[in-house]
């Protein structure tokens, strides 16, 4: 970060940056101690909203929850958190009482630990009117100050695109991998085809593609209307060289369900919804297994600064951070 200061950094705005050098080695440190902890990390993306993102990460972490696995959600829409709605989640931040610790996630129960902005806001319906820099630290906060613990999978639910929030988790969490979910119509797989591309462009490898919304059971005689076509999100799969992890079909319950906080798709009910939605779950499991060592793959380190602290954290006796 030092060297964006240039020229003009003068004597007085030395220290300023030698400050905001060492606090990014810091937080580095803790990002990397926290993702050591983290086995399986997943980011639940697509190139186009109103595919149902959403509703496939909060199942997914409720599914492998609900499977004996240590699980966290962590929301990072940040101008569109749902997660605590939709598990009706009603907490808010509760500050350490040392300043040196961590900070408690929301806990949904005693597998699944919670973190979305709405966490902290005193006003839920408030806007959040932030430009990329403010998003950046955000995300890094929510990896670095939060308690997560040791975990089989962290979920991360991301907003629609490609811009900062997937960037972001792409560069603050090394050895995260996509999880792309799409609706079957052509414009849907339009904008998925830039989420694949984003990923190849960023060195994130794809756990794999889900096709939601993938017709429509009737409740009263059963029979399957492909409302939004069907089978585009496989063939994308294939012409890609993807794994296809599954389609699911719509069911009101599931929008009955996100609406009162009670997540229909890992209900457990056996309806053609939920079972479609378990296989994708064991697709899931079976790709990213919770077992084994967790492999760390640490962040690069801040760019190198003037400050003694450099990217090896503070020395308090020669740096004035």
């Amino acid at each position: 970060m030092s060297s964006s200061c240039g020229s003009s950094c003068g004597s007085n705005q030395q220290g300023t940056c030698g400050s905001a050098d060492a606090h990014l080695a810091q937080q580095d440190i803790a990002i990397n101690r926290s993702l050591g902890k983290i086995r399986n990390k997943i980011l639940v993306m697509s190139g186009k909203g109103g595919v149902g993102k959403s509703t496939v990460a909060v199942n997914l972490a409720l599914a492998l929850a609900g499977r004996g696995h240590k699980v966290g959600l962590m929301d990072v829409d940040l101008h569109g958190p749902d997660i605590c709605r939709m598990l009706d989640l009603k907490g808010t931040l509760k500050p350490p009482q040392n300043p040196a610790d961590l900070v408690p996630p929301l806990v949904y129960n005693d597998r699944l630990k919670v973190v979305s902005l709405e966490y902290m806001m005193k006003n839920r319906d408030d806007a959040i009117i932030w430009r990329g820099p403010l998003k950046i630290q955000a995300i890094r906060q929510f990896v670095a100050d939060m308690d997560w613990g040791e975990l089989d999978y962290l979920i991360v639910d991301a907003p629609p695109g490609t811009g900062d929030e997937p960037l972001s988790v792409a560069q603050t969490i090394p050895g995260v991998q996509a999880l792309v979910v799409t609706t079957p119509q052509a414009v849907a797989l339009a904008d998925v085809r830039k989420s694949i591309n984003f990923c190849k462009t960023v060195e994130m490898p794809i756990v794999g593609v889900v096709e939601n919304m993938s017709g429509f059971v009737c409740p009263h005689c059963g029979e399957t209307v492909d409302i939004f076509s069907s089978g585009g999100g496989e063939k994308t799969a294939r012409e890609f060289d993807l794994p296809f992890l599954g389609r699911v079909p719509m069911d009101p319950r599931v929008v009955i369900a996100g609406d009162s906080g009670r997540p229909y798709l890992s209900s457990g009910e056996k309806t053609p919804a939920t079972e479609a939605f378990a296989k994708v779950v064991e697709a899931v499991e079976k790709r990213l297994p919770p077992q084994g060592s967790v492999t760390l793959n640490t962040i690069n380190p801040a760019t190198e600064s003037s400050c003694a602290c450099g990217s090896g954290g503070c020395n308090p006796d020669s740096c004035d951070c």
